[in-house]
């Protein structure tokens, strides 16, 4: 999923920890604030020296650990259940899609899907994974810098059919939002932390810590326990690469953290780097790729609603999002290759002979490609007249047009670990 650049701090507020903020300054990271936390932007000043570039292509090539406890897990459960599985989860499921395209109600225990918060007009409100836990209760997992607005959405369109548990800070379960119930390993009251190992080594280096992880395939999640305490890991991430998210208490996050550092194939990464992998990957970022003006159609996103949805047309902003799927929508995303020297940023124009015909999202450098040259590349929406992969485009910077050229997405194919087609 993607994640918000937002700086909550601008409004003075003390920047929040995670529960590896210690842990961080110990490995030298550089940090700044991002969606109100003080979070690792690079590695590069003690035991890992290499920066952004060097982050990036470790976690191609071995298995990156990140830290992405600022996001906002939480688990949703009926208040009152039947006692038959089955109809449960279709209530709850139902009461879900009120504010999602996705097919919800479809999901199987264990499976996981990506869909977006949607605005009475199809916009998007934000972008975020739920999955159907093997207990049939919902696991969600919304964005770090939006997450107080979509936790009172949520709770909003639930109503009080549904429990609430924050996993990021419990105790906003008993003031704001109610506190519900919890999976059979009693995660509870425990505040939790979240880490993504991602990479092609990811499950060789996980498997031995948390023996069963290498069952899951692409989105799939579970149940597990490590050194006595509750985890749930999903086979998920936002860089393209194969690798697993983890849940556990905050209590054990450090020790979790540097029993996988212990492996010389594990390097900690930081937000920098993860910005630059999930760019290459082709993978949207709230608040730039994704705002509340666009629609997941636009975004070339309309994968994410099922036939059934479509057909039912009872989900927000149905009208728009399906005219768009009928008659395409006026801009689309593309991915941008720079053909002349430059770096392409976000809000940089993008013309056809001299026109203004859209602008860029995200922008950045593609240290895997080209050999490991690299190349700068850029996300953007454009008049969809113009979004045929080749077409040839300028990007102003600097006052100047750089020649560039639409290409496929993603700019560096994906390399998840998807189960054997039956």
């Amino acid at each position: 999923m993607s994640e918000s650049q937002g700086d909550s701090a601008e409004s003075g507020a003390a920047l929040l920890h995670t529960p590896l903020h210690s842990l961080h300054q110990r490995l030298g990271a550089q940090m700044a604030p991002f969606a109100g936390h003080d979070m690792p932007i690079q590695y590069d000043g003690g035991t890992y020296p290499g920066g952004i570039l060097a982050e990036h292509r470790f976690t191609r090539a071995s298995a990156g650990l990140f830290d992405v406890s600022h996001m906002g897990p939480a688990i949703l459960r009926l208040a009152t259940g039947s006692g038959d599985t089955e109809a449960d989860w279709r209530r709850l499921a139902a009461l879900i899609e009120r504010i999602v395209p996705s097919d919800i109600i479809g999901l199987a225990p264990g499976e996981m899907r990506y869909t977006h918060l949607l605005g009475p007009d199809g916009g998007v409100l934000d972008d975020l994974m739920v999955a159907r836990l093997p207990d049939n209760d919902a696991f969600i997992v919304v964005n770090g810098a939006v997450k107080e607005a979509d936790f009172v959405l949520l709770s909003v369109a639930l109503g009080a059919n549904v429990q609430i548990r924050r996993l990021d800070n419990p105790g906003l379960g008993a003031g704001t939002f109610r506190p519900g119930g919890v999976s059979d390993l009693s995660i509870n009251s425990l505040k939790m932390a979240l880490l993504a190992l991602q990479g092609p080594l990811a499950e060789a280096v996980l498997a031995p810590l948390i023996p069963g992880v290498e069952r899951l395939s692409f989105l799939r999640v579970d149940h597990f326990g490590w050194n006595h305490g509750p985890a749930i890991v999903s086979r998920s991430g936002y860089t393209g690469e194969d690798g697993f998210e983890i849940l556990l208490p905050a209590v054990l996050a450090e020790k979790f953290a540097t029993a996988l550092l212990s492996d010389a194939r594990v390097r900690p990464i930081g937000l920098g780097a993860r910005d630059s992998l999930r760019l290459e990957a082709g993978l949207c970022l709230y608040g730039h790729d994704l705002t509340p003006a666009r629609t997941p159609v636009a975004a070339g996103l309309k994968w994410i609603i099922q036939k059934r949805r479509r057909e039912a047309a009872d989900f927000p902003g149905a009208a728009r999002i399906l005219g768009e799927i009928a008659n395409g929508p006026a801009e689309t995303l593309v991915g941008l290759k720079l053909l002349e020297p430059g770096l392409p940023r976000e809000g940089a124009l993008v013309e056809k002979d001299g026109r203004a015909i859209g602008s860029v999202t995200s922008g950045g450098f593609g240290a895997s490609l080209n050999g490991d040259a690299g190349a700068a590349i850029a996300l953007g929406y454009v008049e969809t007249a113009f979004a045929r992969p080749g077409t040839r485009l300028d990007i102003l910077l600097r006052n100047k047009p750089r020649a560039a050229e639409v290409t496929v997405l993603p700019f560096v194919p994906h390399r998840y670990k998807r189960a054997p087609r039956m």
